[in-house]
């Protein structure tokens, strides 16, 4: 085979890398269903996929490996593997064999043990507790799964793979950090001494095809007359700041009403990790970067706001706020950048505005509460609340407008709400979304802009969906 250069000695074969007798049995028809019938047939299986692994290594050249496809890979290095089984008297069989291979390939070019998982569209999160406890989240709900790593420096050696990919790092002396997937998916690990019983990572999965507001319409989380409120708000300019708990779907809508933005217009987005997949043609991607080993060199969503007015942006797109970097990006939406975007951690929209305010005093400038209120009541028009239900969807729960201050407090105004009305047998959340009556002052902005909404969509009373 063209990539089969090393050699291997024949001295080799006086110890093999696991014991002849730890054979994994012909009868084993899924290695996930063997994990849970059998921890010790698993154990021979890691085994035995790791002392292949190695010595794969040592009969293969690395560098012609970017120079081909994982299927031309893996069509060359099915013979070879069969031919380690041999050396390793291991009895298994087509299907079996066939499935070590892609076991071992997952090791070689990805992330091993979750690559199926990954693969996995109905998955949205992974939770790795320690080498043996993996989780998943499938339509909202957690559920183990029978997929462990060999022992924890497997694990580590795949975390290091994942921060290593966008440059950064994780060991004893910095034990957490956020990175990303090729993807976009979101990654947290943590590793020891911080992380007790063995090393933690978090994979928040993104869709490999965008949520777009109509897909958000057909799964149930917008109703369709209030997704087109939404697509008038961001088609007119309006500043979004879209509100929710963690793992509530902030980024997933911010994504959604992104792809109503004009493709004339130049976006600028900032992020933590960049997650952000905006469709246009015309964006400028920035992403933080941390503090190196003598603790300098650190870019924060701050120092990229401020960077960012000096970029000829139309409109700016922060991943989400979390400190002071809330008061730059208030002052760019009171600047003439009209139709910015944030999201922010909040359980209801009038928190939200109150975590502004509070973020507003963390970025280290002496300003009047009522100053900063003021600042918010002028930039912010829109406050999106949304929120994952007892049933695991994620729903619109609030669309509010904010309408200027009333001495001193902020004047919110509720446009359309979600109101639950108890639980199905299924535990099915029931609910139905209603109009408030008010009709919010976005309308005017909306028709200078050629973009028409029908008052009835505002009718008090009216029941939506």
């Amino acid at each position: 085979m063209r990539w089969q250069v090393k050699s291997r000695n024949d001295s080799d074969d006086a110890k093999s890398d696991i014991e002849r007798e730890d054979v994994v049995p012909a009868v084993v028809e899924n290695v996930e269903a063997l994990g849970e019938k059998n921890p010790e047939d698993v154990d021979r299986w890691l085994n035995l996929k790791s002392a292949i692994h190695r010595k794969l290594l040592d009969r293969i050249n690395l560098s012609m490996l970017d120079k081909m496809s994982r299927d031309q890979i893996m069509e060359e290095s099915g013979g070879l593997i069969f031919e380690l089984l041999a050396e390793e008297n291991a009895a298994l069989n087509t299907r079996e064999r066939s499935m070590l291979v892609e076991q071992v390939l997952d090791e070689l070019l990805g992330l091993g043990p979750l690559e199926p998982l990954l693969e996995d569209d109905t998955t949205t999160d992974i939770l790795v507790n320690g080498y043996k406890d993996v989780f998943v989240e499938r339509f909202g709900l957690l559920e183990k799964v029978p997929v462990r790593f060999q022992d924890e420096k497997h694990l580590m050696r795949i975390i290091q793979r994942i921060v290593s990919a966008v440059g950064r790092r994780v060991d004893e002396s910095s034990p957490f950090v956020d990175a990303r997937l090729a993807d976009g998916s979101r990654v947290n690990a943590i590793v020891a001494p911080l992380a007790i019983d063995g090393s933690l990572l978090s994979i928040r999965k993104f869709s490999k095809k965008p949520y777009s507001l109509d897909r958000l319409v057909e799964i149930g989380s917008i109703p369709e007359q209030v997704a087109e409120v939404l697509k008038g708000v961001v088609q007119a300019r309006r500043n979004v700041l879209i509100s929710g708990g963690t793992g509530s779907g902030k980024t997933t809508l911010l994504n959604a009403l992104s792809s109503y933005i004009d493709n004339r217009e130049r976006i600028v987005t900032i992020e933590d990790s960049a997650e952000l997949q905006l469709q246009q043609e015309h964006v400028a991607r920035l992403e933080t970067r941390p503090p190196n080993m003598e603790g300098r060199g650190e870019v924060t969503q701050r120092h990229l706001v401020k960077n960012a007015l000096r970029m000829r942006p139309d409109r700016i797109i922060v991943g989400e706020v979390r400190a002071g970097e809330a008061f730059d990006m208030l002052q760019a939406m009171n600047t003439g950048h009209d139709g910015s975007m944030t999201t922010v951690h909040a359980n209801t929209a009038r928190d939200a505005l109150s975590r502004l305010e509070q973020m507003i005093g963390m970025s280290g400038i002496d300003i009047p509460a009522i100053a900063a209120r003021n600042q918010i009541a002028s930039a912010i028009n829109v406050v999106v609340q949304i929120g994952r239900f007892s049933d695991g969807r994620r729903r619109l729960k609030s669309l509010s407008e904010i309408s200027g201050m009333e001495g001193q407090t902020i004047t919110m105004q509720e446009i359309f709400r979600f109101h639950q009305t108890g639980r199905a047998d299924d535990g099915t959340v029931l609910g139905e979304f209603q109009a408030t009556g008010i009709r919010p002052k976005f309308l005017n902005h909306a028709l200078e802009h050629g973009i028409e909404m029908s008052p009835e969509l505002f009718r008090p009373g009216l029941k939506i969906g």
